[in-house]
């Protein structure tokens, strides 16, 4: 089965792994465990100095809480994205989270994550 033909459910229990990580690993500043699972085309966009510039500029990418709500997925191609409501341990209100995942290999890879 085509992972954007799965279920929400199943597409989830791939999803919040990948998702829990980049929250720890984001937190941490954990450039290698952060981007362990990108893409070939996600690494060429987002290198290590380029998220280090991003965690040193915004207190919410290294203040994620674990705690989220799932909003839904979205199936486009071969690409589902997945929309969390997102909690920070230090700044108020409701983020948006949003991870983009496809096949690449035969692997379920990451080709966007993003917090707003």
């Amino acid at each position: 089965m085509k992972f954007v033909e799965k279920s929400d459910e199943e597409i989830l229990n791939i999803a919040n792994p990948i998702w829990d990580n980049l929250v720890d690993s984001s937190n941490r500043k954990d450039y290698a465990e952060f981007s362990k699972q990108f893409s070939q085309e996600m690494l060429k966009g987002a290198n290590e100095i380029d998220i280090s510039n991003q965690w040193e500029k915004s207190d919410l990418l290294t203040s994620l809480s674990a705690r989220r709500e799932f909003l839904g997925c979205l199936r486009r191609d071969k690409f589902v994205t997945i929309l969390w409501k997102q909690f920070s341990n230090k700044i108020q209100g409701d983020h948006l989270g949003r991870l983009v995942l496809a096949d690449e290999d035969d692997e379920i890879k990451i080709f966007g994550a993003t917090i707003y």
